[in-house]
């Protein structure tokens, strides 16, 4: 490790930060129109430059090893921290490589975060973002939160996994000063996973005591088995200086994350909010949020949850999160990395053999009234893909065409799969013009799939059949008509 530290210069230079003392500007300012003003202080760089003089401008970290990147004594504050690892997009270290901040001698870390996740990318991944104080570009990690301290700084690495970090090269710039502020608070980040989801109980960011301002969130999740976003219908609900009620309250999660839609035009980086993966087939999401400009105050205390669904009803859901914040020390010790830090591998998407998805229905879909859409549905066990077919009838009598097509002409029993619902109703079949005998009563105190459902032998004939469901009424516990269909199949 090698530590540099000069005085900085106004003349001559194109950029340049001063580094006499200046009544003008206040430890801390940064912004661009600070420029033009006099800085007081100087610039502590701290670099694995090769001490040799030579070009192994790097540092090996073996499994189990930590590696200290600066350790600085006297005020100052972290201004700008730039790294890289080889091996490239390395999943296990990018996951398992932990990143520490100590300010002023503390034993715990302020800064306890897996290295990917810190700089903003979840899952252990690699992918190209831009935002203010983070970033990941062409190879670099970079980050810019401000992170003063009044007596010391430490920064350490430590590589958890099983795979040596054959090149880790890194520059810190610190700006230094004889004192700072009273009032200045210190930086902190926090790793927290919840794997998985429990119904019922919502997801914790962040729990903190002493006085400060939240300033950023990144999530990353992923479901343990299924594809869908349904969880994404969670609110954000902060808890300020010990509220029994949050004073804040979101209307879901992506909308904290100041999109919309579930992110319906995909992935975007912007300088206070984006979402980096939308990863549709796995249902996966990293999204962050920097309160730059809308900082959280808090005097005694701080709660940050995040509901999963829209009331705790997504299940087996993996949450990452990293909080970032600034407050008073003594600050409480975060809790222990939890012992599997390695993103989940999800479980295959459960399939009826031979069942005909109701949702691949929908091009041929045609009802009288009501919307016909798709409906996640892993949040309940026992559906087949793990989606439905969703129609959203209003009044009895609505009937639903779909459109089945055979390669030859079959005869069998058809059997149908259903959801259950405290909102659905009771239906009957048509198939070719026949109606067929049984109907079936949708109703149901919770959401539940029926299992199969025979409807008695009919007859399909090669290419298209029409079948038709029609809204014949519904239990007298029943608040509507709604009808969810995951897929039929006809058995010989």
């Amino acid at each position: 490790m090698k530590r540099v530290q000069f005085r900085l210069g106004m003349a001559g230079a194109v950029l340049a930060i001063a580094a006499t003392a200046s009544p003008q500007t206040m430890p801390g300012s940064g912004s661009l129109s600070n420029l033009m003003t006099p800085r007081g202080g100087k610039i502590a760089h701290y670099s694995s430059e090769d001490p040799t003089g030579g070009n192994a401008d790097f540092r090996r970290v073996e499994p189990g090893q930590t590696l200290t990147l600066m350790d600085h004594k006297g005020a100052g504050i972290v201004r700008r921290w730039w790294l890289t690892i080889a091996p490239r997009n390395n999943r296990a270290i990018q996951r398992q490589g932990i990143i520490r901040c100590y300010w002023d001698g503390e034993t715990d870390p302020s800064v306890e975060v897996p290295v990917s996740d810190f700089f903003g990318m979840g899952f252990g991944e690699w992918n190209d973002y831009q935002s203010l104080p983070l970033n990941m570009t062409s190879g670099g990690y970079n980050c810019y939160w401000p992170m003063p301290f009044r007596k010391s700084a430490r920064i350490t690495f430590e590589n958890r996994s099983k795979e040596p970090v054959v090149a880790f090269y890194y520059n810190v710039d610190v700006e230094t000063h004889r004192s700072l502020p009273k009032d200045s608070l210190y930086f902190h980040a926090q790793f927290r996973r919840t794997n998985p989801s429990v119904a019922g109980r919502p997801i914790t960011i962040l729990e903190t005591a002493g006085r400060g301002h939240y300033v950023g969130t990144l999530l990353s999740v992923q479901p343990r088995r299924g594809r869908g976003l349904g969880y994404l219908e969670g609110d954000e609900r902060i808890f300020i200086d010990g509220e029994r009620k949050p004073s804040i309250v979101g209307t879901g999660t992506e909308d904290y994350f100041s999109s919309g839609w579930y992110y319906d035009t995909g992935v975007y980086s912007a300088p206070y909010h984006g979402v980096t993966v939308k990863d549709v087939k796995l249902g996966r999401i990293n999204t962050y949020r920097w309160h730059i400009e809308d900082p959280v105050p808090f005097e005694r205390s701080l709660r940050f949850e995040i509901e999963h669904g829209g009331v705790n009803d997504a299940p087996n859901v993996d949450y990452t999160s990293v909080a970032y914040w600034y407050q008073t020390h003594p600050k409480p010790k975060f809790p222990p990395l939890p012992a599997d830090l390695m993103p989940i591998t999800p479980e295959p998407v459960p399939r009826i053999e031979g069942l005909i998805e109701a949702e691949s229905l929908l091009p041929s879909a045609r009802a009288t009234g009501g919307s016909v859409t798709m409906q996640e549905m892993g949040w309940v066990n026992g559906f087949s893909n793990v989606e439905q077919l969703w129609w959203q009838a209003t009044e009895v009598g609505a009937k639903l065409d779909l459109t089945l097509e055979t390669p030859e002409d079959r005869e069998g029993e058809l059997v149908g799969y259903f959801a259950q619902a405290p909102d659905y109703a009771t239906i009957r079949l048509t198939v070719n013009g026949q109606s067929l005998n049984r109907e079936f009563n949708g109703y149901a105190t919770s959401v539940v799939h029926s299992g199969p459902v025979s409807f008695g032998r009919v007859r399909l004939r090669k290419g298209a059949n029409r079948v038709t469901v029609e809204v014949v009424g519904k239990d007298a516990k029943s608040t509507g008509y709604f009808v969810g269909i995951d897929g039929f199949m006809l058995r010989p």
